[in-house]
């Protein structure tokens, strides 16, 4: 290969993603080992928004008690007082009595996507997700990255929910949530959006009431 020609190879925008994803997935190798254990552990509950909490991984939403979205309408911090395990994930509760609703029936209570921002999942990236941004959708809790992402899905919920189950089934379930994430916020998919170009278009509708 001469001189000119390998210039041109790594000129090429397949060339420098594909870099691109080699830096990210080794960045994500050298981060935090357990917070990477944490997202994926070995049960079939894989990937989580999960972490460390006072020395117990993986706990499930830094310990916020899921089955209080469906009993309370609100978000509510567990106690390790309070925790059950369910595939190889830890879950808080607030109470003896929501514990008890969980380990009766765990999937009921379940956030959709491992709990890891809706919208993200929309795109392929299994990233973020805060407790206290949420909205229940046909009895299913959704968890979101921010009120932006939220107001984003829900421009059109029917639609966002058909790609974020395809993807999640198709790409992100029993995925590595890092080596997934890297990959897809480098090879975009092609309905991608940019944090202000949801933005843009919240404000757009809002502006026509």
């Amino acid at each position: 290969m001469t001189t000119a020609t390998a210039l041109r190879v790594a000129r090429s925008p397949l060339f420098q993603n594909l870099a691109t994803l080699l830096v990210a997935g080794m960045v994500a190798c050298l981060m935090g080992c357990s917070a990477m254990q944490a997202q994926n552990p070995g049960g079939a509950l894989k990937p989580v928004n999960a972490h460390v909490v006072d020395g117990t991984s993986p706990v499930m939403l830094k310990g916020h008690d899921v089955v209080s979205y469906f009993t309370q309408n609100k978000h509510a911090m567990g106690s390790a007082q309070f925790a059950s395990v369910y595939e190889g994930v830890n879950f808080h509760f607030a109470s003896a009595e929501n514990k008890a609703l969980f380990d009766k029936e765990p999937t009921k209570y379940l956030p959709q996507y491992g709990g890891y921002c809706a919208n993200g999942i929309v795109y392929g990236i299994p990233w973020g997700g805060d407790a206290d941004s949420w909205r229940m959708i046909d009895g299913k809790l959704y968890i979101f990255g921010g009120a932006g992402s939220r107001d984003g899905f829900l421009l059109d919920v029917p639609a966002n929910i058909a790609l974020a189950d395809k993807y999640w089934k198709d790409e992100v379930a029993t995925s590595n949530s890092f080596w997934q994430r890297s990959k897809r916020l480098v090879l975009r998919v092609p309905h991608y959006k940019s944090g202000k170009e949801l933005a843009d278009m919240v404000a757009a509708k809002k502006a026509k009431g």
